[in-house]
């Protein structure tokens, strides 16, 4: 692919999450409101939009929930001189709020709020603390630390952290529930100047939304924000060494830290890595190889072939049922209706993991026969929707972090690949649409991230699975070279990462976790 054609994208146009999961709360703890405070409905309108440059407006001052004062003192040195007072929140976990600057370059000004979860160390010696995050952007990290597999490390604290933006920490509020369930279900692939008109409409109100309810926070919820954030927490527990485990998204806020503190790198491993440079493979291609894999289990014999006996036969069911309903969405039960965005998004959630591709393949072959209730149930899933109709707060997080990051802010830009993707990946990629909504995005890109190679760090651990749809195992390789302290360990396998599948991988990064030598560089599991 020519290097000007690259990008570090989602599939365009859908809400495809970069984390493990996002619906494990704690129990007895807070929990964020799982949809926004914004009006019921929304009349989405656009202005006249330019091809190119972001239609920047101007910063409300709206006071999100979690703004407050600063600490006492001045300068950084108010905020390290905090203590964590932690607190019983179900479990045998632990939680506990700071403050952190909302600008990291003005510390005198406006604060915002950190929410923490921990599991204490069972065992001695103990370690310190271990942070680690679930990926997203968005992706919960109080909540990941109740199902995190830290089984073999009862030596550390194990401490998440919802990063600013996201769940109990200072939330980015956008769309209503109500107006999520409209804009979920446009679609993203227009096939007139029309739903052109709607496509751009629905991405600029939502942007907007998260503007005129989130203010100034939009501004400043980048990943680099993010670690510096992490470099605090890491002087708030007291350990000299930041020790890391990040999933998905999750590895692009280690890398960053290893770039910006590579003298504090303690333990790190990065589990189904981001991509951080032109891109070999982008996302929807990694989406489009897992399909086909998926594709050839449903053609065999074992799987009972409702859909065909061939890959190619079950590839070509599931691209005339995409197509059949841009014209004709599926009416469902309650009156709800399966539209070509849930479809697409329904076929690509259950992508993440092996285990769910029997239940993909049953719901794929109920809507065949004109039932697409088990379908609207897997995009729901993947939308992050509840069965009472909210959503969780991810769907505001998500996008709101990633168009802070993104560099993206051209519309003619977005089109143009959309229509070389929809080449590369002939299943999905005509039904998944331009990427609109960074260039649509309010507020101007965050600066831009240096080149990361975490010169100086001790060795960062990069975990890849070769099957990984949402991370592709290229995306890991990539990362394990440019780190100039990385060491590359591959799960030969399917699913997005390889740590929570692997007993292999496990056995080769836990010794490393708890004071040992790093796996060899070029390890090698099988599933």
């Amino acid at each position: 692919m020519p290097a000007a054609r690259r990008r570090r994208s989602l599939v365009p146009g859908l809400a495809v999450l970069l984390l493990l999961l996002v619906g494990c709360s704690i129990p007895g703890g807070e929990r964020a409101p799982t949809s926004s405070p914004a009006p019921a409905t929304v009349t989405p309108t656009a202005p006249s939009l330019p091809a190119d440059g972001r239609p920047l407006t101007p910063v409300p001052a709206v006071a999100p929930a979690g703004f407050a004062d600063p600490p006492p003192g001045s300068g950084l040195e108010r905020y390290r001189a905090q203590t964590l007072t932690w607190r019983l929140c179900g479990r045998g976990l632990q939680c506990a709020t700071v403050l952190a600057p909302l600008d990291h370059a003005d510390p005198d000004g406006q604060a915002l709020t950190l929410a923490l979860a921990r599991r204490p160390a069972t065992s001695e010696p103990r370690r310190g603390t271990l942070f680690i995050n679930p990926g997203g952007p968005g992706g919960s990290g109080r909540n990941y630390v109740g199902y995190f597999d830290a089984d073999g490390l009862e030596s550390y604290d194990i401490v998440g952290w919802d990063p600013r933006g996201v769940g109990a920490s200072t939330p980015v509020r956008c769309f209503g529930a109500g107006d999520l369930d409209r804009y979920l279900a446009v679609d993203v692939s227009p096939d007139d100047p029309a739903e052109e008109r709607q496509l751009l409409a629905e991405n600029y109100a939502f942007g907007q939304a998260c503007l005129q309810h989130s203010g100034p926070l939009l501004e400043h919820i980048s990943t680099e924000a993010t670690v510096r954030d992490l470099e605090l927490l890491r002087q708030l527990v007291g350990d000299p060494q930041l020790h890391y485990f990040g999933a998905s998204y999750g590895t692009q806020i280690g890398a960053l830290y290893a770039q910006l503190y590579p003298t504090t790198v303690g333990r790190m491993v990065l589990d189904g890595a981001v991509d951080l440079g032109d891109e070999e493979v982008s996302q929807l291609e990694g989406f489009e190889r897992a399909l086909e894999h998926f594709a050839r289990w449903a053609g065999s014999p074992a799987a009972g072939q409702p859909l065909g006996s061939s890959q190619a036969a079950v590839l070509g069911r599931v691209r005339r049922l995409l197509a059949g309903l841009d014209q004709s969405p599926m009416t469902t039960s309650g009156g709800r209706v399966l539209t070509q965005q849930q479809g697409v998004q329904a076929v690509v959630n259950p992508l993440y993991g092996r285990e769910r591709w029997p239940e993909l393949l049953r719901a794929l072959a109920a809507a065949d026969g004109g039932d697409g209730r088990a379908l609207l149930a897997l995009a729901d899933r993947g939308n992050d929707r509840n069965p009472d109709g909210t959503y969780g707060q991810i769907n505001d997080a998500f996008p709101a972090v990633r168009c802070l990051d993104s560099r993206e802010t051209s519309v003619a830009r977005a089109e143009r690949e959309a229509a070389l993707q929809a080449e590369q990946a002939p299943v999905l990629g005509p039904f998944s649409g331009p990427d609109l909504i960074c260039p649509l995005w309010p507020v101007a890109p965050a600066p831009a991230a240096p080149r990361i190679t975490g010169a100086g760090a001790a060795p960062v651990v990069v975990l890849g699975t070769t099957g990984d749809p949402a991370t592709p195992y290229e995306n890991a390789v990539g990362m394990a070279d440019q780190l100039e302290s990385g060491v590359l360990v591959t799960l030969e396998g399917e699913g997005h990462t390889a740590y929570d599948q692997s007993a292999c991988v496990r056995g080769l990064v836990l010794p490393y976790l708890v004071g040992g030598p790093p796996p060899a560089d070029g390890s090698r599991c099988a599933a």
